[in-house]
């Protein structure tokens, strides 16, 4: 199975060079190639066939992006390379970039319109119209409702108030397809402009629905770029008395956001949404990016760990959150 490579961005005519822009993503990323011209011209039919180029990749380089708050949740935005240290497999790896940039989002916003949320739906539209009005100018939204099954009701759009027209209008029904959302999230996120990526789900509840698997959709997460966060409005007092599946819901969105260095904030009063759909905003815009080129170079495909170290003795019992690793090329 191939694994999720960044696009070349660029391929200059003259050196035959591409300049690898920085962006959050924490699978390998490829970063130089060389072009073989091949000229061959055919008078066959007609046709003539023109130059084309072969394009080789040599080398590979790791982004990882961080959010770094204080135990009180405020992010700390102030911190340098040097309070740094990434471990990949337990060896340390040299720290070749490191940005704190407020770069544009792909956003995938995943909202549970299931009948469980009647009387949640209200509270839910304002907490995701106060996440979307937080938008920068070049980010960019979808919008998945989920209930007996996903839909994608608003394809890739920078107009937020698109989004927030149509979820005025959702109105709840039926069980709840949590693993099938996401997995048709990410397929989405195969058509974002944005280097950076992120999935941001509201839902009170467990699966009860789906075809996919959690283990394909953790699988899927893994081999994406892809952060996510999620808002959980469960129902903590009466979560025993749902099946096993739905029992597991919160679980299962707490390690996918914290393997993918997002977060899952558990809403326990509705009135906390839109201060928390703001959090949530506030940290895919104050994340720092730390890039290096793995010592263990083999493109083998393997998943390889990550571990992130802080070394800032004047500001202690600092918190991070970042993604645990990638998986590697192939050849």
């Amino acid at each position: 199975m191939a694994r999720s490579i960044l696009p070349l961005g660029c391929l200059a005519a003259s050196s035959l060079l591409c300049s690898a822009g920085f962006a959050f993503q924490a699978s390998a990323v490829n970063v130089a190639a060389s072009v073989t011209p091949q000229f061959k011209l055919e008078a066959s039919a007609g046709a003539v066939r023109v130059p084309q180029a072969l394009l080789r990749v040599d080398s590979s380089l790791v982004l990882i992006p961080a959010h770094v708050t204080t135990a009180e949740g405020t992010s700390v935005m102030n911190l340098t390379k040097e309070n740094f240290q990434l471990f990949e497999e337990g060896v340390e790896q040299k720290i070749t970039h490191f940005t704190r940039d407020d770069a544009p989002i792909s956003i995938g916003l995943l909202l549970d319109t299931s009948g469980s949320m009647e009387n949640k739906m209200r509270k839910s539209s304002e907490a995701a119209a106060r996440f979307i009005k937080t938008a920068n100018a070049d980010d960019e939204f979808f919008l998945v409702e989920f209930n007996e099954r996903p839909k994608l009701t608003v394809p890739f759009t920078p107009d937020s108030d698109l989004i927030f027209r149509r979820i005025a209008h959702t109105r709840p029904f039926g069980r709840t397809s949590l693993l099938d959302a996401i997995h048709l999230a990410m397929v989405q996120m195969k058509n974002a402009h944005n280097l950076r990526k992120a999935i941001v789900i509201l839902s009170d509840g467990g699966d009860n629905r789906s075809r996919f698997t959690s283990s394909e959709v953790k699988n899927d997460m893994l081999e994406s770029d892809v952060q996510l966060y999620a808002m959980g409005v469960f129902d903590q007092d009466d979560l025993h008395k749902h099946p096993i599946e739905e029992q597991n819901g919160p679980v299962l969105l707490d390690q996918l956001a914290e393997q993918t260095g997002g977060r899952l904030f558990t809403v326990g009063d509705l009135n906390e949404l839109e201060s928390i759909s703001t959090r949530i905003s506030n940290e895919l815009r104050n994340e720092y990016l730390l890039g290096y080129s793995p010592t263990n170079d083999s493109r083998d495909g393997k998943y390889r760990r990550v571990k992130l170290k802080l070394n800032a003795p004047d500001m202690p019992n600092l918190r991070t959150n970042y993604r645990h690793g990638y998986y590697a090329p192939e050849q």
